[in-house]
């Protein structure tokens, strides 16, 4: 009896984890191939080297990119290079990627930057939201532009207990923002059992000095934010759920679910074009190849534009897509006055004029 009951127990262990394995390559699309959609005036920019994974332009056409990001189980092409912000001014016909100088103090040598905000004031100053993982934890940087001399003058350093795994940010006001958390833990580990085991334990943090508090939860990886034109509602991408919520935006800043648009792929960042209301997202088609890099089978790109989200029928449209010979795990997509930025993980950055 005692012999048949431990069978019994390890066969259910067994489908148990069966299941939990194949519900986990489901959330990758760990079997999905990209057919390729090529645009035809791109170019790879000249020295972004290191990945470009979040992109956020100005209304006059300043471009800021982060790059260098080192991510628990992600490739990192120099994995002892302190982290960078370049910034690129599409109004010029062949614009180049610049990095910005960051003001003394700040600690260069640990910076590692991920999801970036830009929040213009009333005096037209430029702040510039950084999220930051120094030794592996979370915090957020913020800077002021000065555009006179391309630099950064670091304000401050924010850290808070609920913001434990941030991934991106979406800018509020001079010193308050929503930020995702893309997992409850922050040991690698960890995080790689809690997405595993299929935890929605993710969530959506509202940050001010004078309040912090949840505002979104369960999620399976909150990933990119961000907000609407008219400021009423807010994206947020769950990358592990193919999926983009949207959410109502309310006068003490809690949110409310209004709906969630299903897509076939992994959703990273997601860019406003000002103008129209679309969102453009850089996308991961198959996302067991981004987690498990292999030279001989490369992560692809995709880009997504999806129009009229808040109607019954969005329309989606795949734009651009590689398997990965230009572009590897794109991360992000923004778009300004015809020409477009495509962003990735940990690789290079392409521009292309539409």
């Amino acid at each position: 009896m005692g012999k048949l009951l431990a069978v019994a127990l390890v066969g259910i262990a067994a489908a148990l984890v069966a299941e939990r394995l194949l519900a986990f390559r489901s959330r990758l699309n760990a079997s999905r191939e990209v057919a390729p959609v090529s645009l035809p005036n791109c170019r790879l920019i000249k020295g972004i080297e290191t990945g470009s994974e979040d992109i956020d332009i100005l209304p006059n056409g300043l471009a800021f990119i982060s790059s260098g990001l080192k991510y628990p189980g992600v490739m990192s092409f120099a994995p002892d290079k302190p982290g960078e912000i370049f910034l690129m001014d599409l109004n010029e016909d062949n614009p180049r990627a610049v990095e910005l100088r960051i003001s003394r103090g700040f600690d260069l040598a640990s910076f590692n930057p991920h999801g970036i905000s830009t929040y213009i004031d009333r005096d037209d100053t430029v702040y510039l939201f950084v999220v930051n993982h120094p030794h592996q934890k979370s915090t957020v940087e913020l800077f002021k532009f000065v555009e006179d001399d391309n630099s950064l003058v670091h304000l401050k350093t924010i850290r808070h207990d609920l913001l434990t795994s941030v991934n991106d940010i979406v800018a509020m006001g001079p010193d308050s923002f929503y930020a995702t958390n893309d997992h409850y833990f922050s040991e690698f580990l960890l995080m790689f059992l809690e997405m595993f085991l299929g935890l929605t334990w993710s969530n959506v943090i509202y940050y001010s000095p004078k309040e912090v508090k949840e505002v979104a939860s369960g999620f399976y990886s909150a990933n990119g934010i961000n907000i609407s034109p008219d400021r009423k509602y807010i994206y947020i991408a769950d990358i592990l759920d193919h999926n983009i919520h949207v959410m109502e935006k309310h006068a003490n800043w809690s949110l409310t679910h209004v709906k969630t648009l299903q897509l076939d792929t992994l959703v990273d960042n997601l860019s406003i074009d000002p103008d129209t209301g679309d969102i453009w997202t850089g996308c991961h088609p198959n996302g067991m190849k981004l987690f498990h890099y292999d030279p001989e089978n490369l992560p692809a790109s995709e880009v997504l534009r999806i129009q009229s989200i808040l109607s019954e029928q969005p329309v989606v449209t795949r734009v651009y897509a590689d398997n990965g010979s230009v572009l590897q795990g794109s991360s992000v997509a923004s778009t300004h006055q015809g020409k477009l930025l495509i962003g990735t993980v940990f690789h290079r950055a392409l521009f292309c004029h539409l």
